[in-house]
């Protein structure tokens, strides 16, 4: 998350610790990771939206979501306007982290190597997200 910008949903640290979980607080506030292949989205492929587990702000439809083979759920796209993209020189290199647009909660990274015509890929962490089924 950008610490210098206020987002729309601010909460306080421990405001945020008593809503999520030890895993979910450390990737959403502190952009943390999760161990490929060991999310529950990563091989899940029902029809609906998947959600900001921090605030639930959709983020990414279904049909967008393909097998990167990479460990992580991963999207060709996003929803317009839903998050926010910040240079991340990190793990000494330069990325594009992917936050909520909404609360700033860490989603993960977006990457130029997608095989749709998006040549996007997304790439998620599955205790960042929730999963709201399309209703029949």
């Amino acid at each position: 998350m950008n610490k210098d910008k206020k987002y729309p949903i601010e909460k306080t640290d421990k405001d945020w610790e008593t809503v999520l979980s030890p895993e979910e607080y450390k990737i959403l506030r502190e952009k943390g990771t999760e161990y490929p292949f060991t999310g529950k989205y990563n091989d899940h492929y029902e029809e609906g939206t998947y959600l900001c587990k921090g605030c639930a702000t959709p983020l990414y439809k279904s049909e967008s979501k393909f097998n990167s083979h990479c460990g992580w759920p991963s999207y060709d796209s996003a929803i317009e306007g839903s998050l926010e993209l910040i240079p991340d020189r990190s793990a000494g290199m330069l990325r594009t982290e992917i936050v909520c647009s909404n609360c700033g909660g860490h989603q993960g990274h977006v990457f130029n190597d997608g095989p749709t015509q998006t040549g996007l890929r997304y790439c998620v962490n599955s205790a960042s997200i929730d999963f709201k089924k399309k209703l029949e």
